[in-house]
């Protein structure tokens, strides 16, 4: 069966002509339809690939966002952390270090970060998460202030000890008991010479009591003198350490040796009146560097508020001395 003819019009003859085949109207025809489809169907593929995220592409975003949001807990963490040990540096040295009498550590010094900031820049870059970088600073910034805070209790505790032993050393009990004492005769400060009946500066106190009264050791320390010194008669000094003596006048008798080592309410004497004294007594001093200080601020250990007020007054009204 032969193929269907087909006719076209003829403009220049204004008649009907057979259709002869033409190639370059078939390639034309077949041409532009291939392309456009081709266009449509890279220009779906380009949009498909910029705006629809394929399936190992969504996976991937998932783990991304929770791995985001495991990095954003541990830097509420890390600033959680970090508030608890500004409160524990704020104790160190407010508390600890003011109790102790030790000085704090310097801001600078807890503050100084473990790398220095061109390292976090560049961590940054490298990874492409300033979270990331952000979150090593907190890191490193932790470990060093945990680093300071450590060595810092380590010298507190030492310094704890150290203290103990200076609260035992320390001349903090009345020499002699209230029981046996007579009166306070007098306190530190300026007051009239018996003798000379001129106004001088007492080191000690006089406590008036009867002559072979026991005398205690007021701390913890060694014998540094025992004997006769002008003016104190028979006399007792013991060194308490950390720059701390006590001295113990007018002794009837001493009852240690130089050298020997005696602990707080250790019997050391005897009220007596030797040296340059008007009756039995015992003349007590405290001396810090080398310096007399007022006794009567170191009686803590064994007088209630009420009994030291009252000594403080019998002090204070006590104008004249009995050495």
């Amino acid at each position: 069966m032969s193929s269907k003819i087909k006719y076209r019009f003829n403009p220049s003859t204004h008649s009907m002509e057979i259709a002869l085949w033409n190639r370059k109207e078939f390639l034309r025809k077949i041409t532009w339809p291939f392309v456009g489809g081709l266009l449509v169907a890279v220009t779906a593929f380009i949009i498909m690939a910029l705006f629809v995220p394929s399936p190992k592409e969504k996976q991937l975003q998932s783990k991304y966002d929770a791995a985001l949001t495991e990095y954003e807990l541990l830097s509420k963490q890390m600033d959680g952390m970090q508030e608890v040990l500004n409160d524990l540096e704020q104790r160190d040295a407010n508390l600890y270090r003011a109790l102790l009498e030790a000085e704090p550590i310097p801001t600078a010094s807890r503050l100084r970060g473990s790398m220095d900031a061109y390292y976090y820049d560049s961590l940054a870059t490298r990874t492409g998460s300033q979270l990331v970088a952000d979150m090593a600073r907190k890191a490193d910034q932790l470990e060093k202030s945990l680093y300071i805070q450590t060595k810092s209790y380590d010298e507190i505790l030492g310094l704890a000890k150290e203290t103990e032993v200076k609260m035992q050393n320390l001349p903090a009990i009345q020499p002699v008991l209230n029981k046996d004492l007579t009166r306070v005769a007098s306190g530190y400060g300026w007051r009239v010479d018996p003798i000379y009946h001129t106004k001088r500066f007492h080191e000690g106190m006089d406590f008036t009591a009867s002559t072979g009264t026991d005398v205690y050791a007021t701390g913890n320390g060694t014998v540094s003198f025992s004997g006769w010194r002008q003016g104190f008669g028979n006399c007792v000094i013991i060194n308490h350490g950390f720059n701390y003596e006590s001295l113990y006048a007018h002794l009837f008798k001493s009852l240690v040796r130089e050298g020997q080592q005696v602990k707080r309410g250790d019997i050391i004497a005897l009220v007596g009146s030797t040296g340059k004294s008007t009756g039995p007594h015992l003349h007590y001093e405290v001396h810090y560097k080398g310096c007399p200080v007022d006794p009567r601020n170191f009686y803590f250990l064994d007088l209630s508020p009420e009994d030291y007020d009252r000594m403080v007054q019998m002090a204070n009204n006590a104008g004249n001395m009995l050495d």
